[in-house]
């Protein structure tokens, strides 16, 4: 029976354990054998990880694959991809090898640029609002340089500080708008601390000037609508080939028309970009960044228009194929868990140490490659096919299929449709 319980926290490992499984499990033994199976041996490298978040009772795997021949401005790359979605890294990789022979991918960098903002309510006229903030501005910026010294000696800092009247959206709410550049560092924590510290100084000024401010929160925003990369591939029409018995111009024009589905119907718009989201968030979580903010600032983006669309892009012009993808990325290769998880740190070296602009390209480039993947399945041989067959040893494992079953059972799927009942069938017939 589940319970309440005080003082959770600071109970050992090994009694947060022992109260999950008696409580919330039906096998208390098994699933305390099941959690412990997951340890790793070497102990100094399981309490790095117990102490990555609270109450750790376990490690909870996700399989790191590579996806090779990324052709990137020049460079070749093999990326690391931390997913568990079947057919995701295969999806990439071929992707990735199609255009290595077509020039492979290019990339630009339009901005780096990261926000945060104060937020308070004030109940007076707007222009002497105004007046105060123009008077106070260089004494905010003063009070953060303890703060911001040593990231501007890294090239970063706060670049700008701008009053936003709200009161149109929301009675007496205005913001203290703040940019920053955090060099090779995602900077959250950098950010908001600036701002504690805007907020802080804020408060003291309005007190000084007699000025009826609330603040009501400092944060970061994880909507970077100007921390953007593009990346690209293109190439005539004729070099995209003949694709499952469909010429160079039909192919070209399907594709096309498949993105162009995804910036008319938010329905397929959601799907689209969650393709693109697999090869995103893989590499995301491989380099040890926070793909929820990256989810989060992509999808605010697909939205900037005032509708739910694709945030990818194709086209023909001139007799040549182009398909790219803007999307915002605030990540980091210095800080977080880039130097603790010894994983973290080998996907970093795989991808030949990165900085934080050349990972933005990467990531960008992973996404692409994965969208150009699943909508050349979806205009020619449909979803199913591609994805069924990586599922297969899915289904294989569930059912318990031996090493054995499983190399005869992929052998008399290459031509056939797989589903659970098919395979199913098939292995209970090889038994027979």
């Amino acid at each position: 029976m589940s319970q309440s319980v005080e003082g959770f926290s600071k109970w050992t490992k090994e009694e947060k354990i022992r109260w999950i499984a008696k409580n919330y499990t039906q096998d208390p033994e098994q699933s305390i054998e099941l959690i412990k199976s997951y340890w790793n041996a070497d102990q100094d490298l399981q309490l790095l990880h117990d102490e990555f978040i609270e109450n750790t009772i376990s490690n909870y795997y996700l399989p790191l694959g590579i996806a090779p021949n990324f052709l990137i401005d020049g460079t070749y790359y093999s990326i690391p991809m931390a997913i568990e979605e079947s057919s995701v890294v295969a999806a990439a990789s071929k992707a990735a090898k199609y255009w290595s022979t077509r020039g492979g991918f290019k990339t630009e960098i339009i901005g780096t640029e990261k926000i945060g903002q104060v937020h308070f309510l004030y109940p007076g006229e707007t222009d002497k609002l105004q007046s105060f903030f123009n008077s106070i501005t260089a004494q905010l910026t003063a009070d953060c340089k303890p703060l911001t010294k040593n990231m501007e000696a890294r090239g970063g800092g706060l670049s700008s500080i701008e009053l936003k009247d709200k009161t149109h959206d929301l009675q007496h709410y205005y913001q203290l708008h703040c940019t920053f550049e955090t060099a090779d560092a995602m900077g959250a924590n950098f950010i908001n601390s600036c701002l504690e510290q805007l907020a802080k100084s804020l408060e003291r000024e309005a007190i000084r000037h007699e000025i009826d401010i609330e603040v009501v929160m400092s944060i970061l925003s994880n909507y970077v609508p100007n921390c953007l990369v593009r990346a690209k591939v293109s190439c005539s029409v004729e070099e995209l080939g003949t694709i499952a018995g469909i010429p160079p111009k039909a192919f070209a024009k399907k594709m096309v028309q498949a993105v162009s589905i995804a910036k008319a119907s938010p329905f397929r718009a959601v799907t689209h970009n969650k393709g693109i989201m697999n090869g995103i968030d893989a590499v995301v979580i491989a380099t040890g960044n926070d793909f929820r903010a990256i989810e989060a600032a992509a999808h605010a983006y697909a939205s900037k228009e005032g509708h739910y669309s694709s945030l990818s892009h194709a086209e023909i012009k001139d007799d040549q194929f182009n398909f790219w993808i803007d999307i915002p990325m605030a990540v980091g290769t210095v800080g977080g868990l880039t130097k603790l998880h010894p994983l973290v740190k080998l996907s970093l070296e795989i991808l030949q140490h990165p900085d934080a602009k050349q990972l933005m390209r990467i990531i960008a480039v992973a996404g692409l490659a994965q969208n150009f993947a699943a909508v050349k399945s979806l205009v020619t041989t449909g979803i199913q096919q591609g994805h069924m067959k990586m599922h297969l040893m899915n289904i294989l494992n569930q059912l318990g299929a031996t090493p054995k079953e499983k190399e005869l059972l992929a052998k008399t799927f290459e031509n056939e449709t797989v589903s659970f009942s098919n395979v199913s069938k098939a292995l209970i017939n090889l038994r027979s």
